[in-house]
């Protein structure tokens, strides 16, 4: 099946045909909860003890530490260790069988399709597991593109969510005004940084309470933050009038 080119998608459509949406991955159309971020732990635990020499704790605590800080694993392992990026991302996301545990909804694509004006996939993960993911639930044709781990390298080095130069990066190479973006996400910084650039953010917690592993596990889910525009269970429940036509952060809606 072919895939959206993320070169052509500018082309799609002009400027000022109303909003462009940026979904996450994994727990906000999928979820990740379940198995697949127990399954990528231990591949990267794995990895990093094998190409780095080191013991399970210490693994461990790499990964961890890099996420926090870089926000993908895979950026810290780069700029300390060598680690070659695309190995890493054949290696660990492999996830052989994960398309049986994978489940999509019908009210999901509904939503999805409810939605007025473009949108894109943005995930820190790689295009190939993304591609799986969206074919396994029955989504993929709900996107003109996937902007994904591989797309987010800025002169030689990956600048993953919630990195502000990639972000900017993106919209420029679409060109997108950063206020007529909307960013849905489960992922706090994620947004804290989209909204800082104008963005409009959405957090969605449809499998956040359900988490042990990803970095949104065990936060309160009942506030919003200031840089939150909308606390939402799941894709139905975007309030999507309300979104686009309220004043963003420099002033306005969406004409």
């Amino acid at each position: 099946m072919r895939r959206p080119p993320l070169r052509h998608a500018g082309r799609a459509r002009q400027h000022g045909e109303g909003p462009v949406w940026l979904f996450d991955l994994d727990n906000t159309l999928h979820n990740a909860s379940d198995r697949v971020f127990a399954a990528l732990n231990v591949a990267m635990t794995a990895y990093i003890e094998q190409h780095l020499g080191v013991d399970t704790a210490e693994a461990n605590r790499l990964r961890r530490l890099y996420w926090a800080r870089y926000g993908a694993t895979l950026t810290g392992l780069v700029r300390h260790h060598g680690v070659d990026a695309a190995h890493f991302l054949a290696q660990t996301h492999a996830l052989p069988g994960m398309e049986a545990h994978l489940h999509g909804h019908a009210h999901d694509l509904a939503a999805l399709a409810r939605l007025p004006g473009r949108k894109f996939l943005l995930t820190n993960g790689p295009d190939a597991y993304a591609w799986r993911v969206l074919h396994a639930v029955g989504l993929a044709h709900a996107f003109e593109g996937v902007i994904a781990l591989e797309q987010m390298a800025m002169f030689g080095q990956l600048r993953p969510k919630p990195d502000r130069r990639m972000f900017r990066h993106v919209l420029a190479r679409l060109k997108l005004e950063p206020t007529r973006c909307v960013l849905v996400e489960d992922s706090l910084m994620h947004q804290k940084a989209a909204r800082s650039l104008g963005l409009r953010t959405v957090w969605i917690q449809r499998w956040t309470k359900a988490s042990v592993h990803g970095p949104e596990a065990h936060l309160p889910l009942r506030r919003r933050p200031a840089y939150v525009d909308q606390r939402v269970h799941g894709l139905g429940d975007l309030r999507w009038r309300a979104l686009v036509h309220a004043p963003g952060r420099h002033g306005g809606g969406f004409p």
